[in-house]
């Protein structure tokens, strides 16, 4: 896929918080195209973060996947906001909280 054909991200976080230590996770389901003939589909495995941590590691997956565009060589971290302006990319994103871990596993 080039850049250029992609249209949407699609976000479906998953957050877990670890009460005994104090430290919050999460894994992302991201569809790109999503309901497109070109639809591709990414797994951002359990990782340490809070926020919209979820959000900004789940692009910056998808960054990779572009080595030669003006995204991936930037060092400025494109948000859902910059990518909409510079691409025309439709940002969605939703965070389920109070998960339990075996929930971002699957």
């Amino acid at each position: 896929m080039k850049l250029k054909e992609l249209k949407t991200i699609d976000i479906q976080g998953k957050h877990w918080r670890d009460k005994k230590n104090g430290n919050s996770y999460f894994s992302t389901d991201i569809t790109l195209n999503f309901n497109q003939p070109s639809e591709k589909r990414l797994k951002h495995s359990f990782a340490y973060g809070y926020g919209d941590q979820y959000e900004f590691s789940s692009l910056e997956l998808i960054k990779e996947m572009f080595p030669r565009s003006k995204w991936f060589k930037s060092n400025w971290n494109f948000n859902k906001w910059n990518l909409f302006e510079a691409y025309g990319i439709v940002v969605n994103s939703s965070l389920k909280r109070n998960c339990f871990r075996r929930e971002l596993h699957k």
